[in-house]
């Protein structure tokens, strides 16, 4: 990517998708995490989050693929560079999250799911043991302070403040639309058919009906069917 503001709004976006569907992930974290494992840069196996062929076993978003790179860890209490490792390929950037969330739903990941604030999700990531680096939690943090990312934990927070108001108000609407349908009395030019329906055991509630069930019942009691 040209330039950091790049590379965050191509991933935010995908970060705040998986967070409304109900990824445990905060986009703030996501990003972040992103940008220290690539040092912003979306490299071309679509892995944004150092996610290594661990156990091998296939996913809905992962077939199999992966590359072979250097990396570096922290090994006997020393950083070491030139480390070989084989990370899982994707075809999306939206694979490799959406692989990493399955990953999340391991047992010793359980203090990461129930994270109340992106930094005690920091926190839990290496506590969990997702990565070696002993400042990783540090080095999160900082990102996430340094590009302003928790706007877009904010952000998810009133799309779906949004989406609820939406909600609301549809309820509301067709609570209404309901209670127009309904009438409260019988109309007097229905009278005559509701009473032939209640005597031939039709109906035994003929209050709060709508202006076609009265209307059909009407019309059938003309024609003498009822």
């Amino acid at each position: 990517m040209a330039t950091r503001k790049d590379f965050i709004d191509l991933v935010a976006p995908i970060a705040l998708k998986l967070r409304l569907e109900g990824s445990p992930i905060f986009p703030s974290v996501r990003i972040a995490q992103a940008i220290l494992e690539t040092g912003g840069k979306i490299n071309a196996w679509n892995n944004l989050v150092g996610y290594k062929v661990g156990n091998g076993v296939l996913t809905p978003y992962w077939q199999g693929d992966r590359v072979s790179v250097s990396t570096w860890e922290f090994i006997n209490e020393e950083y070491v560079s030139n480390v070989p490792g084989d990370f899982r390929a994707y075809n999306s950037i939206e694979d490799g999250f959406r692989d990493q969330d399955l990953l999340f739903q391991a047992a010793r990941y359980s203090a990461v799911r129930s994270a109340s604030i992106p930094q005690t999700q920091t926190a839990a990531l290496q506590k969990s043991g997702y990565a070696t680096d002993p400042a990783y939690t540090s080095k999160l943090n900082t990102m996430i302070a340094t590009e302003g990312l928790t706007f877009f934990d904010e952000e998810v927070i009133r799309m779906l403040e949004n989406l609820q108001a939406q909600i609301s108000e549809l309820t509301s609407r067709v609570h209404s639309l309901e209670e127009q349908a309904a009438l409260t009395v019988v109309p007097t030019w229905a009278k005559s058919g509701v009473d032939a329906a209640i005597k031939a055991g039709l109906i035994d509630t003929p209050e709060k009906g709508s202006y076609d069930f009265y209307r059909l019942l009407t019309v059938l009691h003309r024609k003498g069917i009822i």
